[in-house]
């Protein structure tokens, strides 16, 4: 899973799906965990009040409590990286500071920000369940074969099986979320070639070309 192909799944993907569905999608299967949205506890922070000071900086969950435990963020980055690895392009998502990116998304007490944090948090329980089932051990603990063998399963609904569908739902939405903290960083808009938002010396105007041709010289 190359940052092309990532960027490709997040400019043709469809809104984000809930984690919720049929009763096929949902049924117990032998061979693999069942995957449901994780309760989500509602946020001590109520939402829409004023607004944040735009010019100031704020520290990492000052705005409201974070969600992630610190074994949740391990994992936030492993997967993280694992959509977007290090190249020799720009860094790997969790260096550019993804994961607190995310932590931030699912923390926010807003009814979209509640309902991923269920997706995020079930999905984090399906990989270490899954993990455990195979090797025994977390998701986190595995080597990379192995983490990559798990997502392979799971990186594309249309090829994951019906019962890893609702975890390949999961992986959907927290591909689009590590996409969009990436891609919002300087690292990220360089790596799109985006030049935007760039300061310039001047402005000469349109070309004279053009302008003759619209008949406004």
């Amino acid at each position: 899973m190359d940052r092309r192909t990532t960027i490709k799944w997040v400019l043709t993907a469809s809104a984000a799906w809930p984690l919720g569905g049929n009763a096929q999608t949902h049924s117990a299967h032998a061979d693999s965990a069942r995957v449901e949205s994780a309760p989500a506890a509602m946020p001590a922070a109520q939402g829409y009040g004023t607004d944040p000071t735009l010019t100031r900086n704020y520290a990492p969950g000052e705005l409201w409590p974070l969600t992630l435990t610190a074994a949740q963020r391990r994992l936030a980055g492993i997967l993280a990286d694992i959509i977007i690895p290090a190249d020799d392009r720009s860094p790997s998502a969790s260096a550019v500071g993804v994961v607190e990116f995310i932590d931030e998304w699912v923390s926010a007490p807003y009814p979209a920000n509640s309902r991923d944090r269920g997706i995020v948090l079930g999905g984090f329980a399906w990989l270490d369940a899954e993990a455990a089932r195979r090797f025994g051990k977390k998701f986190s603990d595995l080597d990379t074969a192995g983490q990559h063998g798990i997502c392979d399963d799971i990186c594309d609904e249309s090829r994951a099986t019906v019962p890893r569908r609702t975890a390949a739902r999961f992986f959907s939405r927290y591909r689009d979320l590590t996409a969009g903290g990436f891609y919002s960083t300087p690292a990220g808009r360089k790596d799109l070639n985006y030049i935007g938002n760039v300061p310039r010396a001047g402005n000469d105007g349109p070309p004279a070309a053009l302008l003759k041709a619209l008949g406004l010289e």
